[in-house]
């Protein structure tokens, strides 16, 4: 198998969780102890916008309290060393690879620290609580929503992400169900496309069976070796 020269990075919840950050389906499908349908769908933000508003004002208030575990670390600094291309996807609406240090890095799903206008598509950062009476900066209208792609939403870049698989010759998934679409279908469409795939997760997930490879372990064990690995390959 030659050396990669091309990759997409796909990372879940399973990363972040070693950070601290609760995964999205905890013990009775409940997420922070509350029903996705309570909190991540539009209807529910149009049914009761203050509890949506609150929950994620809690999650972005609950940033400054975790860090970069060393798998954010690792790829960080796979990003910084490798000379091709790369892309690292994120299902992940924390800022922990950014604060790692990653720049080629695309946020599928959202960020807990941007606000979206409703009424015009402005995404702007913010960082403080979002209250309802809060007015976009683009169109002065007060109907900014929390910048999440809630489920029944388009993920973010999804034209940019797929021309990224099409162009891959190596494609990994860290820390990810293999549940929640498109996500899980990367892998599928990345082999189409020519690319070896390799995934490294706590256990095995939905979709382990189109991977090359599997590497079972806690994800600030085995990226980090990875990583050492890949650029070890660099000449």
């Amino acid at each position: 198998m030659p050396n990669p020269h091309n990759i997409v990075i796909l990372t879940g919840a399973g990363v972040s969780a070693e950070s601290g950050i609760a995964t999205f389906r905890g013990p009775g499908g409940l997420w922070e102890g509350h029903r996705v349908e309570e909190v991540c769908t539009p209807q529910a933000l149009a049914r009761d916008p203050v509890l949506v508003h609150r929950f994620y004002d809690a999650r972005r208030a609950a940033l400054a309290t975790v860090a970069p575990n060393p798998a954010h670390l690792a790829l960080a600094r796979l990003d910084a060393a490798w000379p091709g291309a790369l892309l690292i996807v994120t299902q992940n609406v924390d800022d922990l690879h950014e604060r790692a240090g990653a720049r080629r890095l695309l946020h599928m799903h959202g960020e807990l620290q941007s606000a979206l206008c409703a009424a015009c598509g402005t995404r702007a950062a913010w960082t403080a609580a979002l209250p309802q009476t809060a007015v976009c900066s683009g169109c002065g209208t007060a109907a900014l929503r929390p910048d999440i792609v809630f489920f029944g939403e388009m993920p973010y870049a999804m034209d940019r992400i797929e021309r990224a698989l099409g162009e891959a010759d190596l494609f990994v998934s860290i820390g990810t169900s293999g549940a929640v679409y498109p996500a899980a279908g990367f892998v599928q469409s990345a082999r189409y496309a020519g690319a070896r795939t390799l995934e490294l997760n706590l256990e095995r997930s939905a979709g382990s069976g189109y991977f090359h490879e599997t590497r079972l372990g806690p994800a600030g064990e085995l990226v980090p070796v990875w990583v050492d690995e890949l650029l070890a390959t660099i000449s």
